[in-house]
């Protein structure tokens, strides 16, 4: 899968609120995405940081797109179970998230996010997520 076929996935099946963030895929491979979240004041709380729910969405749609990219073939799944970790309060251009499968069983699919401040690279956040996948 490249780039833009991520792109378009993201675009034709993914709700309106989520586009609004303007997500960007960057990277694909077998086992990861790599997806850009610019920020600006539609995303930022109280002091100009970005929200915890923007991140969190970033997150699960980042973990979402990897699933896509690590099955040879379309299957429905939905998140089961989301964990966010804040670390530190995300501020400057954007957010980078990296994505990854963990492991994929018959029906359950665990993965792993981390998100960084673009320009310098320091953690924000990290969450996992378990999936069911039909």
């Amino acid at each position: 899968m490249t780039p833009d076929i991520a792109q378009k996935i993201f675009a034709e099946n993914f709700a309106d609120w989520v586009q609004a963030l303007d997500l960007k895929v960057i990277e694909v491979g077998s086992d990861h995405v790599l997806i850009r979240m610019p920020l600006g004041d539609h995303l930022a709380r109280v002091g100009g940081i970005v929200s915890g729910q923007a991140l969190a969405a970033l997150a699960d749609t980042t973990m979402a797109l990897a699933i896509i990219a690590h099955f040879p073939e379309p299957r429905p799944f939905a998140t089961t179970d989301l964990h966010t970790q804040f670390l530190r309060p995300g501020v400057g251009t954007a957010i980078l998230c990296r994505a990854e499968v963990v492991r994929a069983g018959k029906s359950l699919v665990f993965t792993r996010a981390e998100m960084r401040e673009e320009t310098s690279g320091k953690p924000v956040a990290t969450a996992t997520a378990t999936f069911f996948a039909g």
